[in-house]
């Protein structure tokens, strides 16, 4: 009888445990993922480089004379004088490369990023060779970080006199903490600034409104200030802007954003959002398959008649049109209910794209059909 009860009463608990869940309200996200810091930002770095240690597989000399410039240059800084030999030249193990990088925002000098190096010439695969020293240069022409290491290619290319085999992008290459930062990322954000300016990620008036709320009833006060749709001006009372944005990025509201079906046309995919509804429609669907086949015959002559054989071409067309139904999609208030409505019509998802399209002119669709 106690074991009885003790199961009844642990069903209680878990039906209680699962109606609470279903109480729960909608997700919230944080501000730290909705919105960014004006001038909290990565910089892009670029250079150009020579990768070394190739196998047969660098620039011609015909077709990349850059590159026989770059290493005669390369070796009259360190004392080795090529000028007289230059014709002569044959880089194959060479490759001219340009190298990028991202410099994080407070990045400063000694610490590590990641590099990509490019080929720029006609080099066939970049696959064990390794980078030379190379400068890194930011937006201003000011060198912010040094590159140098082992590549590592995700890719292979083999050829031979009548063949070749090509995986991935052989052409591109990576080195993990590569670069060494030389100077510190330009600062765009002080600690005693008078305020911080948030850009929300995606504009919408909805959200901006309940961001502004959200900070003034965390902070007990107005602080916080909608410029436009996706700027939020924060005061920083307290004179430390690295506290503030710790706490403003924990901050949760509920964002909000229009009714969008994005449709590419070229793979037939279709994407839409909980927000899109169609008013009643009526929509008729039916695709034709055209069918067409090549059975050529070969006609004989008859014997000791001097004729010749002859092929003949024989053409069968088959048309075949689906039977279309008229179908009637009552006005809808949710993504599933509509998705079960267009697939009632039997629609495929390249087909599902002219629906929506027809739709849309109808004026039934309310939301933005974006085509990529």
């Amino acid at each position: 009888m106690a074991i009885l009860i003790q199961q009844t009463f642990k069903n209680i608990m878990l039906t209680l445990l699962f109606l609470s869940l279903l109480a729960v309200p909608a997700y919230a996200e944080r501000i730290k993922d909705l919105a960014s810091v004006e001038g909290v930002r990565g910089n892009a770095l670029v250079g150009y480089g020579i990768v070394v240690g190739l196998n047969g597989t660098g620039d011609s000399s015909n077709s990349s004379p850059f590159t026989i410039n770059s290493i005669t240059a390369m070796l009259e800084r360190l004392g080795v004088n090529v000028r007289a030999d230059i014709s002569k030249m044959k880089p194959k193990n060479i490759a001219a490369v340009i190298v990028t990088a991202e410099l994080p925002p407070f990045a400063r000098p000694g610490q590590q990023l990641d590099v990509t190096v490019s080929s720029m010439g006609d080099s066939k695969s970049l696959r064990g060779g390794t980078l030379l020293v190379t400068p890194l240069l930011g937006g201003d022409g000011r060198v912010y970080s040094v590159a140098q290491g082992a590549l590592s290619v995700g890719g292979f290319a083999l050829s031979g006199k009548s063949g070749s085999v090509t995986k991935n992008h052989p052409t591109v290459a990576k080195i993990p903490n590569g670069g060494r930062i030389e100077r510190a990322a330009p600062h765009g954000m002080e600690m005693g600034q008078d305020k911080v300016v948030l850009t929300l990620k995606h504009p919408d008036f909805t959200t901006v409104k309940r961001m502004q709320q959200a900070i003034n009833q965390k902070f007990g006060h107005p602080i916080a200030r909608a410029i436009d749709a996706g700027t939020v001006e924060v005061l920083n009372p307290e004179g430390n802007a690295v506290m503030l944005m710790a706490d403003l990025e924990q901050i949760e509201l509920s964002s909000d954003h229009r009714a969008i079906v994005v449709v590419d046309e070229r793979t037939g995919t279709v994407v839409m959002g909980q927000e899109v509804t169609i008013d009643m429609v009526a929509v008729a669907h039916g695709n034709i398959h055209v069918s067409v086949g090549e059975n050529p015959l070969v006609s004989q002559p008859a014997a000791f008649s001097g004729g010749t054989t002859q092929t003949v071409d024989r053409t069968k067309v088959d048309v075949k049109e689906d039977d279309s139904k008229l179908v009637v999609l009552p006005k809808q208030v949710s993504l599933s209910s509509l998705v079960d409505a267009l697939n009632s019509v039997g629609a495929s998802p390249s087909d599902m794209i002219s629906v929506l399209q027809a739709i849309k002119a109808a004026g039934a669709l309310h939301a933005e059909l974006k085509v990529i």
